[in-house]
């Protein structure tokens, strides 16, 4: 298993696994983001970091986005962690996490994706604008799809 290319199986065998240990903190970390879990209770509580950048110390692999998803020079994509529903906004009715025009900080969650019923926030990991979002509200996400565009401070 490749931790860059973590497939809908390989996260539900991960989950399975842990939920049949005794274990009580799982972190698992690529180079496009860090998962932490932790059994509050007898349940799980989770935190999610979406990297910009590779992980130190880990080598990037070359990989072509789905669907061969192009970003326009000068923009940040900010892609899902893992495949599932993405979200953007906390809950039904809600307002949306991000607009198009609004600005960012690196740790701004611009979104959530639902895997296997555990909700993955999913941060700018990077300041400035929101240029584009990609998907709408409750749509599926591949794991690695460009789900916001932002404009970099300074870009």
């Amino acid at each position: 298993m490749n931790p860059s290319n973590l497939t809908d199986e390989d996260v539900r065998d991960i989950l399975e696994l842990v939920d049949s240990t005794t274990v009580d903190e799982l972190h698992l970390r690529t180079s496009r983001f860090s998962l932490t879990l932790r059994r509050d209770g007898g349940g799980w509580t989770r935190s999610t970091t979406v990297h910009a950048d590779p992980v130190e110390g880990e080598q990037a692999e070359p990989h072509e986005p789905p669907d061969a998803e192009q970003v326009p020079p000068g923009l940040v994509p900010v892609r899902a962690p893992l495949p599932g529903t993405f979200y953007r906004a906390p809950k039904p009715g809600a307002a949306p996490f991000v607009e198009v025009g609004d600005h960012v900080e690196d740790t701004t969650v611009v979104g959530i994706v639902e895997t296997m019923k555990l909700m993955n926030s999913v941060v700018a990991g990077t300041a400035g604008t929101v240029t584009e979002i990609r998907l709408g509200n409750a749509a599926p996400a591949a794991q690695g799809a460009v789900l916001v565009l932002i404009e970099a401070d300074g870009s």
